[in-house]
């Protein structure tokens, strides 16, 4: 709000001729950002070293990138780039900041913004069902990884059907030998701690 219109007019008209005097389209025909320009002690001609070089000026201009629009982002909130959050009076977020599982660094993680209508039952539903979820896939996480470590149980999986536990394999390969019998057994058992 503080710059003047000629100001303005000055960036766009320096932004235009740029534009136009970097011929991109030869770039795009030669190497992507050779732009002839060799700075002293930096430019080099051994073809790996350019390309390690430019592989990490991509991957930092990327992430200046997601910085940049962050910054916006955090500038228009808060007054600043660097503004303080709490700043931020009219985020929707207040209502649930003091909840549990709202935790540093982070602080309340809703990307989404499944909560901005501030509805208590539907983020108390949304928490449970959160924790119900993390407490299955911790289990699920040390079932892929204890067979790797201690070996599969002795005797028969399903003695009907002559399926060892050995002839399992480990990861999801495993659910292509799991008989029917034994995902009916598992969704009824996951419907009924469902219901109860």
């Amino acid at each position: 709000s503080k710059v003047p219109f000629t100001g303005w007019v000055q960036m766009i008209a320096y932004a235009g001729f740029t534009e136009a005097k970097a011929n991109y389209d030869e770039d795009v025909k030669n190497t992507p950002g050779d732009m002839g320009w060799k700075p002293p002690l930096l430019a080099t001609e051994d073809p790996d070293t350019k390309t390690r070089r430019l592989n990490a000026e991509l991957a930092n201009g990327r992430l200046a990138m997601m910085a940049i629009i962050g910054m916006f982002f955090q500038d228009g909130l808060t007054g600043s780039a660097w503004g303080d959050w709490e700043n931020y009076v009219d985020s929707p977020l207040r209502a649930f900041e003091n909840e549990l599982g709202v935790q540093a660094p982070v602080g309340f993680f809703d990307p989404i913004g499944f909560t901005k209508d501030g509805d208590e039952q539907s983020f108390k539903r949304r928490r449970s069902v959160e924790i119900k979820h993390g407490r299955i896939c911790m289990l699920a996480t040390m079932g892929y990884i204890t067979p790797e470590i201690t070996g599969k149980f002795p005797g028969f999986l399903s003695p009907s059907e002559g399926l060892k536990f050995a002839d399992v394999p480990n990861g999801l390969a495993a659910i292509s030998k799991v008989p029917f019998t034994g995902w009916v057994q598992m969704i009824a058992y996951a419907g009924f701690t469902e219901a109860k």
